[in-house]
Order: structure tokens, then C-alpha cells, then sequence
């Protein structure tokens, strides 16, 4: 066996390709539209063509990337339509999260959420923007969490990551819609068992997040070496905020 063969070998498997990559376009370094393109994830994972292709199965199934016929992979490009879908789905789920909250599902464990929009906090005022994005998100997925259906976090997991896709791609003016701000609003809501004014608050959220996005479509081209490069580290060099995924 050749050093090359035996390198691929012993490479990462179909599923940390696929979560090195999900990674990457949830921290907005893989833009929507950019080509995954095989022979160069081959280089940079160090394995042979079976476990990319598996990766990037795993994902298209996710909705996170498209395979196009003869012409490969590419990061997903939500449409329009899409977004109105993604986000009219997550305010009828996330809706009924803040109804079982306040019904006493998970309502002492919310501490653990108010030191999470602490360090979102702290991930913007220290311009750590692929963590500031994640954070924005799991607000959300961990309310969810707290709620203890399984199938409705399955649901809502999904959902948060389509939606961290679409920001990459329809940005919006100004400051990210979806801001610590709105959930330390939300949290107090809650805190207090107030499920009306959570409610009312977490609808606004999500309609401003959706609304405010714009349709300005990213660039295709990406080079993966650097964006896998020191084993798939997020730069935090040079980035500026993009819309959150609320």
C-alpha cells in the first residue's frame, strides 16, 4: 500500500467530513453557492472519493448542499420561497416551545440559557463571529431542549441550520435581526412565566429576521484548502457580522 493509499486509509470517516463541512458553512466560511469540489475535499481530508461522496449525501439530505448532475456539489442557495417556508415553520414550533415552557417543561433550567446569551454576547463584542452565529442559534435549539420532545428539537434543529444558510446568503442592513438583545427579552418572558408576552416576542423575533433579509446572492467560488486549512479551524481574522440565524 502506497503512502497516499494508507493515508486515506486511515482518514477521518464519511461522518466528520460531513460534520467538518456543516461546520464550516454554518460559520459562514463556505458561502452558499460555492463548489464542493471533490478532488480538493480529496486533498484536504486526505481520503479517497467513497467517503466524500457519502459526506456529501449525508448533507444534500440535510438540505445543506445540492448535488446538480454533471456539474457536483455546491453549498445550498435557499430561494425566497424557501425562506418564507423555513421561517413559518420555526414560528409554529417555536411558538409551542415557549407554550411548554411556561407550562412548567424545563421552566428551572433556564439559568443555563441566560449564561449562553452571555457568551453570545461576548462572542460579538469580541468580533468572534463564527461563534457569535453558532451561539445565535442554539439559543434557540437549547430552549427547544428544555422542552424534552425529541422529534420537535429533531424538527427545529434542522430548521436553525437552514436558516444559518439562508443568512449567509440574503443578508440584511445593519445590525444582525437576530441580536442577544431580542433574546434576553425573550428569556425574561419566560422567567417570568409570562407565555403571552413570550410568545408575542419570540413571533416579532422571527418575523424581523425574516423580513430583514435581502436578496443578494454570494459568490460560487471558495478555495477549500483555506477554508479547511489548519484542520478546519474558523478564521476570525478579517470577518465581518453577518445576519445571525435568529
Amino acid at each position: 500500500m502506497s503512502d497516499t493509499d494508507s493515508a486515506a486509509a486511515n482518514g477521518p470517516k464519511a461522518e466528520t467530513i460531513a460534520e467538518r463541512i456543516r461546520a464550516a458553512i454554518l460559520e459562514h466560511r463556505l458561502a452558499p453557492g460555492a463548489k464542493l469540489t471533490e478532488a480538493q475535499l480529496c486533498e484536504v481530508f486526505g481520503v479517497k472519493r467513497g467517503p466524500i461522496r457519502q459526506a456529501l449525501a449525508q448533507l444534500a439530505t440535510d438540505h445543506l448542499v445540492d448535488l446538480e448532475p454533471n456539474r457536483g456539489a455546491f453549498v445550498a442557495s435557499p430561494s425566497l420561497q424557501e425562506v418564507h417556508e423555513v421561517f413559518e415553520m420555526r414560528r409554529i414550533i417555536e411558538l409551542a416551545v415557549v407554550e411548554k415552557i411556561c407550562g412548567g417543561h424545563g421552566l428551572r433550567r433556564l439559568k443555563s440559557i441566560g449564561s449562553m446569551i452571555g457568551r453570545e454576547r461576548k462572542a460579538f463584542e469580541t468580533r468572534d463571529f463564527p461563534a457569535w452565529i453558532r451561539l445565535s442559534g442554539e439559543f434557540h435549539t437549547e430552549l427547544a431542549g428544555l422542552t424534552g420532545n425529541a422529534v420537535l428539537c429533531d424538527c427545529l434543529n434542522g430548521l436553525v441550520a437552514r436558516s444559518t444558510l439562508i443568512s449567509a446568503l440574503y443578508e440584511s442592513l445593519g445590525r444582525s435581526p437576530c441580536s442577544f438583545e431580542d433574546h434576553e427579552a425573550i428569556l425574561a418572558a419566560l422567567d417570568a412565566g409570562d407565555a403571552k408576552e413570550a410568545a408575542a416576542l419570540m413571533s416579532r423575533h422571527l418575523q424581523s429576521v425574516e423580513l430583514k433579509m435581502l436578496e443578494r446572492p454570494a459568490r460560487g467560488a471558495a478555495d477549500l484548502h483555506e477554508v479547511f486549512g489548519a484542520l478546519g479551524g474558523a478564521s476570525k481574522e478579517a470577518a465581518r457580522p453577518k445576519s445571525a440565524p435568529g
